[in-house]
């Protein structure tokens, strides 16, 4: 049986290049991620290059959905061999001071908790596999900080402490953690920014691609950054 691999987020953008990428290896796809039209027809994308592909439609930021939607994955679809943490969310123009709570907590909860949520479910049965890899999908604005987005910044900053720490507990199990911190890539959440597009979401896929199936377990812990 083919690999599988879990995205989270593979609506559009990065999520759904890398969705492409996984597939045209002829890996197995588990695309999770709240109800989207975009979901659904990443899914179909996937189908359509000969793999299977199923949607889990779910809140990410819901903790208590993880226990039926894991059970359910693991039933129909068997241990993941790769899991990447792509979902985004972003709030741009306040400043710290302007910044409501529910907005920070908004942006932390998908950048941040839902990686966590996600990897804490899947990982008793990636343990007992003796096998599997977690990618987190960071950014550079995690190391660069930008005025207006504190919240998505400090996110991905944490992402990456989320990632090393993880590896580090990892190590001798068989499963490695990883992280990427992809520069301006030509993406939705992009475009409201004001930064110019210096790669392509397939850019980044393909990366995504060699830390999940191709890299040396050497590279446990690695966070590389991406500026096109």
């Amino acid at each position: 049986m083919s690999d599988l691999v879990v995205i989270t987020g593979a609506s559009r953008g990065i999520g759904r290049a890398t969705a492409r990428a996984f597939a045209k290896r002829g890996c197995r796809l588990a695309l999770l991620g709240r109800k989207s039209s975009g979901q659904e027809e990443a899914a179909v994308e996937c189908r359509a290059l000969g793999v299977e592909a199923k949607d889990y439609p779910f809140e990410l930021t819901d903790a208590n959905s993880y226990e039926r939607v894991v059970a359910a994955l693991l039933e129909e679809q068997g241990t993941p061999r790769v899991v990447v943490h792509n979902a985004g969310e972003i709030v741009l123009g306040p400043l710290v001071h302007e910044t409501t709570v529910e907005d920070w907590d908004r942006v932390l909860a998908v950048n941040l908790r839902a990686p966590f949520l996600l990897s804490r479910a899947l990982l008793p049965a990636m343990l007992k596999a003796a096998r599997g890899r977690f990618v987190h999908v960071s950014s550079i604005s995690a190391t660069l900080g930008s005025p207006g987005a504190a919240a998505y910044s400090a996110s991905k900053w944490g992402l990456i402490g989320l990632a090393k720490s993880l590896a580090d507990e990892l190590r001798g199990t068989g499963l490695q953690s990883l992280a990427i911190l992809p520069g301006s890539t030509d993406t939705d959440m992009l475009a409201r920014t004001s930064f110019a597009p210096k790669m392509s979401p397939e850019h980044v896929a393909e990366l995504l691609v060699f830390y999940g199936l191709d890299a040396p377990d050497a590279i446990q812990g690695s966070a590389v950054e991406m500026f096109g």
